[in-house]
């Protein structure tokens, strides 16, 4: 309050850039790379000045600014247009049915990030900015509890599915599907964040004691951090040879919806309060996220083996 809302604004062009300098300085893949190579003591002398090829002449002149023309419209396109050619893979069930549930927790998310500050920093709570910005850590211990142990947790879940299944290669080697991730884990991650997100909703709409809400918060954070790390693995299983792009189109997808929830999350806290917007939010998360897992559990191998068969 002191500084004024534009003191965020610099503290978050300073902080973008320092990273952006750490990820051009410090990062492997945007080190500088030598074009030049090395030198061949067994090569041939460089050229003296009669055998400097003759200057150009008009016509080679125009053909050069043709092809740099052409060059600038194809860098151009691969700046602008083809990194969108990714949203053609939503067409994949698998792909289209893994990024919508991710999206739709992040929106989710978002929306229980403004909901936060807006609620403890009004009666009944009166919070002080410090203190609201405390009450983001229940979300965050979810966050890291769920990180810790959610990866054992599905790797003991594959490796069961695995051997119920007798899938072994030559070797004797287990061979993991991924459907084999979306078992009891991914039905508890999906009932329990909505859940957590309704319980929230209705103890800060009545104002009941701040750690009511905040217990709301930390099994939200539990149940959308298992959510986010189910789902960046699966795409990377589903696309092996495209991985990146698969993670590039989560992003892509998920911060439209979480954009999207930042713009309407103020009018609808103000029009329908916190209790009925979590209830709508948590029911419609439950109905079509346990919508998506019965179908891949059901469908999601034949998807994937068409899908698999088109990227050939």
């Amino acid at each position: 309050a002191g500084l004024g809302w534009r003191s965020t604004q610099w503290f978050l062009v300073i902080y973008g850039g320092i990273t952006v300098i750490f990820v051009v300085l410090a990062l492997p893949e945007t080190l500088h790379r030598d074009t030049n190579p090395p030198t061949n003591p067994t090569a041939p002398p460089p050229l003296s000045e009669k055998d400097t090829p003759p200057p150009l002449n008009r016509s080679q002149t125009r053909a050069s600014t043709v092809q740099q023309t052409k060059s600038l419209f194809i860098q151009l396109r691969q700046i602008f247009i083809d990194p969108l050619r990714i949203v053609a893979w939503l067409r994949f069930p698998p792909v289209l049915l893994t990024v919508y549930y991710a999206s739709i927790t992040f929106g989710c998310l978002y929306i229980l990030n403004i909901s936060i500050q807006r609620t403890f920093a009004a009666p009944p709570y009166n919070f002080s900015t410090f203190l609201v910005g405390l009450l983001y850590i229940p979300n965050s211990l979810g966050y890291i509890l769920a990180s810790i142990f959610g990866g054992a947790w599905i790797d003991r879940i594959m490796h069961r599915e695995a051997k119920k299944a007798g899938r072994y290669d030559d070797r004797g080697a287990l061979v993991f599907c991924p459907e084999d991730r979306m078992k009891e884990n991914a039905w508890i991650s999906a009932i329990l964040w909505p859940a957590a997100l309704i319980m929230y909703g209705w103890t800060a709409r009545y104002g009941i004691h701040w750690i009511v809400p905040m217990i709301s918060n930390f099994f939200f954070g539990i149940g959308s951090m298992l959510i986010f790390a189910l789902v960046n693995t699966m795409l990377t299983e589903f696309m092996p040879k495209r991985a990146a792009s698969g993670i590039a189109l989560n992003n892509f997808v998920r911060n439209i919806f979480s954009s999207t929830g930042a713009m309407v999350a103020e009018p609808l806290l103000a029009a329908i309060g916190n209790g009925w917007l979590m209830t709508i939010l948590g029911i419609w998360s439950v109905v079509t996220g346990c919508a998506a897992l019965f179908a891949m559990s059901k469908w999601g191998e034949r998807w994937r083996g068409r899908m698999v068969a088109e990227f050939r």
